[in-house]
């Protein structure tokens, strides 16, 4: 196995976090890995407390919070000057199987056409449910979603390596060359479908995307409590609109979406008495698609 790997651990007022991220990662003894933190903007004592336990461990402060797509792109140009062969996007609320590196590297290598490959990523507090097996794209209806969701493993994708539209930058492996081809994740996005847009990029550019079965993570994530979140609700509704732009999907998406997925979800919370409780939500989808209208990218200002 060949190629030295840069693992960018992104962390924003979270060291508890980062800290067992970076205790699951040092059991990973293959390929040849450098860790590197990048602490974005952080307001508490993130940077001191994540040195003092991994003192050998890079900490890069980006000194404000540039989002999931600036902070990364902070770690890939540090990758780019240490000359790496491959870079893991990974979450710093995750911990990671120790040979789940080994066999993304491996996956990579068996053919020079393959350009980002990702684990199967289960949900920590539930350890053989999946929250993604790789991601799909509605081309038809402009939507994006995690294969396998909320789906008790029981080996239904197999052990070897399959085709994906995209997978989720909460754990991504690149090649450094095909960065070098496509570049960056574009920061308009901030957070939210900058992978995916990312991954139609390696695609158009005649690389694969791969999901690999056998490779394995676990994320602390609540989706009840992320579906709730006004800011997940803003970027998830203006960057899908900028995510149909970049990729030129279609009249028919850009149809779906308007209409029937954001006109649909507008009127019942407006109309029906049980969504009366999204008030917030509605306030930051229509935020979200009037910044999109007045060209307003990047970290989105107060709701």
């Amino acid at each position: 196995m060949r190629g030295r790997v840069v693992i960018i651990v992104l962390n924003w007022n979270n060291p508890a976090n980062t800290l067992e991220c970076l205790a699951s990662l040092a059991h990973v003894d293959c390929p040849p890995h450098e860790i590197v933190v990048v602490d974005n903007g952080s307001s508490d004592d993130s940077a001191r407390v994540i040195r003092a336990a991994y003192p050998c461990v890079p900490v890069i402060e980006t000194g404000d919070n540039l989002g999931y797509v600036g902070g990364n792109n902070v770690g890939l140009e540090y990758a780019r000057t240490v000359h790496a062969d491959y870079v893991l996007l990974l979450n710093n609320d995750t911990e990671v199987a120790p040979d789940f590196l080994g066999l993304l590297v491996a996956a990579t290598e068996t053919s020079p056409a393959v350009g980002v490959v990702g684990p199967t990523i289960y949900y920590f507090d539930q350890p053989d449910v999946i929250w993604s097996a790789g991601g799909a794209i509605d081309w038809s209806r402009g939507r994006t979603r995690m294969i396998g969701l909320d789906q008790v493993d029981q080996g239904q994708f197999g052990e070897s390596p399959r085709p994906v539209d995209f997978v989720t930058g909460c754990a991504l492996l690149a090649r450094m060359s095909v960065v070098k081809q496509v570049g960056l994740l574009d920061p308009r996005f901030f957070a939210y479908y900058e992978e995916t847009e990312w991954c139609v990029r390696v695609t158009h550019a005649g690389f694969k995307i791969l999901h690999v079965p056998q490779a394995r993570i676990w994320h602390k994530i609540s989706p009840v409590a992320r579906e709730a979140a006004p800011q997940v609700n803003y970027y998830m509704t203006r960057n899908r609109l900028l995510f149909l732009e970049l990729t030129r999907a279609g009249m028919r998406p850009w149809l779906n979406t308007l209409f029937l997925d954001y006109g649909r979800t507008l009127v019942s919370w407006t109309l029906k008495p049980q969504w009366r409780n999204k008030t917030v939500q509605k306030r930051a989808m229509l935020h979200a698609i009037l910044d999109y209208g007045r060209r307003q990218f990047g970290k989105m200002e107060v709701l």
